[in-house]
């Protein structure tokens, strides 16, 4: 779509989006009154802005709601609070129903030649303490805190670096900012809308105030000083942290700010008064007045759940609690609804390719060996005894939501075959056997394969019992270790890591628009390719370039990717990437569409039935927008 183009749809809808806001009703929300009439803040036609985003719940298959009540979940960690920032999804630029791109903040934006992004604001739309929400704000943000070397000693993000370099950035007015790249930068809208995002925009009115370019670095210092942090980078970085908001007087475009500072077992969220969406009734969003975030150890929040303490419960209960939480729908009063996991495989087996071991690394980079590794496995079996036959028996791919999905991807190196995988065994040269049947590598090595886990799960561990007895089958010997996830990740990277279980695609729902480098070398917390994916994260300054002629086109793929114009273009480069990953088996899927429980208090509306449940590119629930759940009673879960 050419900039022309972009710019009259941009003009439309912001004249429709005014015309329907002129014409709205607009209601005071219940719970802000007593603040309207002591003239702590303002009333909601002065609170919102001039044009903003007009939710038609009707036109989504929704309930209107009513203001009111508390929404309460559980959370096993004080960081848990970011989850707030997941679930509130409110972002400059965000993914709808069909994860399509579309402006949510942003009264709209314009792209030409998929390197020059022009933003535009909502007038008068305001942080949640009320002050202006303008492009000093982006300006503040991308001048003083992203160039700044003390506040990013690692520079810009790499969704602001095009070949190494970061955009040039424009204040147009006091409602649109431009940032212009010399090439395309196809990282850049979907960075904004990612459930962890790139941030252009900081509540600088409050945080110049502890900015040593603003108050000097002496008094930032002894400011730092005063409040127990060691230097004014730490304070900076610490109160301003919008992606874990921790700090109660941090202003917040989010639905929900929280009112209470770690440390603390229970965090308490209330309504942002200046939040920019309605509903078409003219109810000022989110309709829940508060959320209750209470911390509990995690081993006992299925319990805590199935006892009726949360009204939204997705994290932290898995499809092994089913039974259990099932049985308490009668006595609670909630109802269990199973979404669909949004990974590619929930349990998949990854070969190191960077493995120290000579004889080993030679023999996994062979596709041959993952391929026949990948057909010894008996996913059928797997299905049933670990997921009841509820999932899918398919290689590490994209979902059927996807329109990136083919079955050909699916099923590559899927079925169950170990005549077949024999055979390929036998031309990667472990042809010979010794006197226990284990086969040896080509350099006599017994094959005894070790596969590390970070031990978080139990499914994880009955999976690979049974991958252990299919892959004795072959003439392969199959050892487990456990280890805690941060040893798990050392080793990984140091290379002494032979194969590691986790899940698959994070992103198993892809579209053309969101970039595709999981398929590639793109970063050191790959576990199949941990220096090559330093290599790549890196642009070649650490790490070792990768020697495989797979990997090598999956990055050059990315490369070309990442210089798109246009999705008909990024179609072809994901289908590229999509046959070549799952033909060569760098990660060997078992099964997907696991269940996910979702329990769900019986008067809370609007939480769709049945759904998807993924980080990327759903942010969890925040896709679906919580800001529209509402209670049929007022008082909400209690």
């Amino acid at each position: 779509m050419n900039c022309l183009r972009l710019a009259v749809l941009g003009f439309l809808v912001l004249a429709g989006m005014h015309a329907s806001a002129f014409a709205l009703t607009l209601q005071e929300t219940p719970y802000l009154e007593a603040m309207v009439k002591a003239g702590e803040i303002d009333p909601v036609a002065k609170r919102l802005p001039a044009q903003p985003r007009i939710i038609d719940l009707e036109k989504l298959g929704r309930e209107p709601g009513r203001h009111g009540g508390k929404l309460r979940m559980l959370m096993g960690r004080k960081k848990d609070v970011r989850m707030m920032v997941y679930y509130g999804y409110s972002r400059l630029v965000g993914y709808d129903l069909n994860y399509k791109l579309q402006p949510d903040i942003l009264a709209s934006y314009d792209v030409e030649d998929g390197r020059i992004f022009t933003l535009h604001l909502r007038p008068g739309h305001r942080w949640s303490d009320g002050a202006p929400l303008t492009t000093e704000d982006f300006r503040f943000a991308y001048e003083d805190v992203m160039l700044n070397k003390k506040l990013r000693r690692g520079g810009l993000p790499n969704s602001m670096l095009v070949n190494g370099k970061g955009p040039k950035f424009t204040v147009i007015d006091d409602v649109t900012v431009r940032y212009e790249w010399d090439d395309p930068n196809p990282n850049f809208l979907p960075a904004l809308a990612a459930p962890l995002p790139l941030y252009l925009t900081y509540p600088s009115h409050y945080m110049k105030q502890f900015h040593a370019s603003y108050i000097g670095k002496d008094e930032a210092d002894a400011l730092a000083k005063k409040r127990k942090y060691k230097h004014w980078r730490a304070m900076f970085i610490r109160l301003g942290r919008q992606n874990r908001p921790e700090n109660p007087k941090l202003p917040t475009l989010e639905p929900w700010y929280n009112t209470i500072a770690p440390p603390s077992e229970q965090f308490v969220f209330k309504r942002n008064p200046y939040f920019h969406r309605v509903d078409a009734q003219g109810r000022q969003l989110p309709y829940i007045d508060t959320v209750e975030m209470n911390i509990s150890s995690t081993n006992l929040i299925p319990a805590k759940t199935g006892a009726g303490e949360s009204d939204l419960q997705g994290r932290y209960v898995s499809f092994e609690d089913y039974t259990f939480l099932k049985q308490g729908e009668k006595r609670q009063d909630y109802n269990v609804l199973l979404w669909k996991s949004a990974v590619g495989s929930k349990v998949a087996i990854r070969p190191n390719l960077n493995f120290k071991d000579d004889g080993w690394r030679a023999v996994m980079q062979d596709a041959r060996f993952r391929q026949a590794l990948s057909l010894g496995v008996n996913r059928h079996e797997i299905n049933m005894v670990t997921f009841f036959g509820l999932g899918k028996e398919v290689a590490d791919s994209p979902l059927e939501r996807s329109s990136l999905y083919r079955p050909e991807y699916a099923r590559a190196w899927a079925d169950h075959d170990p005549v077949l995988a024999n055979r390929l065994l036998d031309q990667v040269g472990m042809n010979r056997r010794d006197e226990d049947g284990v086969r040896l590598l080509p350099d006599g090595q017994r094959a005894e394969l070790i596969i590390e886990t970070a031990g978080e799960s139990t499914v994880e561990t009955d999976v690979l019992q049974l991958i252990t007895d299919h892959w004795q089958e072959l003439g392969l010997k199959v050892f487990t270790r456990a280890t805690q996830r941060d040893i798990f990740r050392s080793r990984l990277k140091a290379g002494t890591t032979m194969m590691s279980v986790w899940s698959g695609l994070d992103n198993a729902i892809p579209q053309p628009s969101m970039p595709p480098q999981e398929l590639a070398p793109s970063n050191d917390a790959q576990t199949q390719w941990p220096q090559w994916g330093l290599y790549g994260m890196t642009g070649g300054k650490s790490g070792t370039e990768p020697d495989l002629p797979s990997a090598k086109r999956l990055l050059s793929l990315l490369r070309e990717w990442q210089l798109s114009r246009d999705d008909e273009t990024r179609e072809r480069i994901w289908n590229d990437m999509l046959k070549i990953y799952t033909d060569e088996v760098f990660s060997i899927g078992t099964v997907n569409s696991t269940l996910q429980p979702i329990v769900v208090n019986k008067k809370l509306r609007n939480v769709p039935r049945e759904e998807v449940y993924s980080f990327q590119p759903g942010s969890y629930f925040g896709v679906f927008m919580v800001d529209t759940f509402w209670f049929e009673n007022a008082s909400g879960g209690n």
